[in-house]
């Protein structure tokens, strides 16, 4: 990897085998045979390994680089990253990479003038030497003069994938004089581009931020309030429900505000989610996993293990493939049909928000037909949200009660 650029590698189960571990492979069942993943003192006893160990295993790792650094002329490994020309592709005859062409990584010589220790040692938190922070050009005078005011106000500005957290900032600008929920007035910020990592993380009450474009992982992360909307460019020509246009892990441990996604997600969409509310068209493995509240509409497939986990809030989920059942961890949460009057204005409002905010065509086609596709979500119930207005109907109300008079 440090031929190829890498300014960094790691190790993870070869040190420890060296300590012991010889993969038993049931970590997670506290049995482990040599005591090395085990909280059960008869099995830690057994335990064999030695800080020694370890030392002498990245000892001999070191000698070996060593070694192989002199054979191809070089003393360290900052002299070989981005030395392209030192790799060529693997000619093991593979059926799934046999029209992977590695040319473009292989051939060019990287240049740059920082070498691999100086690239790492540089400040953290920094996007380069002049560490750009789109915030900081954002909060002119003429913005903190709004947020101090309370004042509303419109930006635009273009966004690219090395602005990272974009929004955070700001965010603490109003939480500082207002806290959570004081802000009286609207901060509406419109990005055109690629967003980098945790866009619109700790958003606050106040803030609207619209992406057209499309971002990376951790949108809306610790957010408590406020508004994201992601959607693709006016004319985009694609079907954007099919599309992912946002990474994974969004809405991680938000405890407020609204989410709005033309487009898919990755996995883990609003893991950790308390009380904030998203629609998405689509997303990954672990939907809502240790969710404990809030209200997460999904308009499209999910991957499995959905609602792992989860104690609190509702999800929604469009089953139009009938494969929603087999996607469900169901150790915890129950899956039914949306039947109550609460939980169907719940979950049209949601949608129909998402539909003027985002010019979804998805959840115009929905709305449009509304009576069709309602027969076909599922909603996911935690224990806790299994008697709320939202998914007993007052029918299903009375029969109970009726039910526990004759039983009593």
């Amino acid at each position: 990897s440090e031929r190829g650029g890498s300014d960094e590698f790691g190790f993870g189960t070869i040190a420890m085998i060296s300590t012991g571990c010889f993969m038993a492979r049931i970590c997670h069942t506290n049995n482990c045979p040599v005591g090395v993943a085990s909280q059960r003192e008869e099995l830690r006893r057994r335990f064999p390994g030695t800080p020694s160990d370890l030392v002498n295993f990245f000892l001999h790792v070191a000698e070996e680089v060593r070694a192989e650094l002199a054979e191809m002329g070089y003393k360290s490994l900052d002299d070989i990253v981005g030395k392209a020309h030192l790799m060529k592709q693997s000619s093991t005859a593979l059926a799934k990479t046999s029209k992977l062409d590695l040319e473009y990584l292989t051939t060019p010589e990287l240049s740059d003038e920082m070498t691999s220790t100086e690239r790492r040692t540089q400040p953290t938190h920094q996007n380069g030497p002049m560490g750009p922070v789109l915030d900081d050009e954002i909060l002119t005078p003429e913005v903190v003069s709004c947020i101090e005011n309370s004042d509303s106000m419109d930006i635009s500005t273009p966004i690219v994938n090395v602005h990272r957290s974009v929004g955070a900032r700001i965010a603490g600008q109003i939480a500082k004089q207002y806290g959570d929920a004081g802000f009286g007035g609207n901060l509406n910020i419109t990005f055109e581009g690629s967003a980098g990592q945790s866009f619109g993380a700790f958003n606050i009450g106040g803030m609207n931020l619209t992406l057209v474009g499309e971002a990376n992982d951790y949108v809306g992360k610790g957010m408590c309030g406020g508004e994201i909307v992601i959607k693709p460019p006016p004319g985009t020509q694609y079907d954007t429900s099919r599309s992912t246009i946002c990474g994974n892990t969004c809405l991680y441990g938000a405890t407020g505000g609204r989410l709005l996604v033309n487009g898919r997600a990755g996995e883990r969409f609003a893991v950790r989610n308390s009380f904030a509310e998203a629609v998405v068209e689509g997303t990954g493995d672990h939907c809502c996993e240790y969710m404990t509240g809030g209200t997460i509409v999904v308009l499209g497939p999910v991957g499995r293990n959905v609602g792992a986990g989860m104690t609190g809030g509702l999800t929604y989920i469009l089953d139009e493939g009938e494969t929603v059942l087999s996607k469900v961890n169901s150790e915890i949460v129950k899956c039914k049909r949306v039947t109550s009057p609460v939980g169907e204005k719940q979950l049209k409002d949601l949608i129909t928000d998402h539909a003027e905010k985002t010019g979804s065509t998805k959840a115009t086609e929905i709305l449009a037909n509304w009576d069709f596709y309602l027969k076909k979500f599922w909603q996911v119930v935690p224990p806790c949200e299994a008697g709320s207005p939202e998914v007993v109907s007052p029918q299903e109300l009375a029969n109970l009660e009726t039910l526990l008079t004759f039983s009593t």
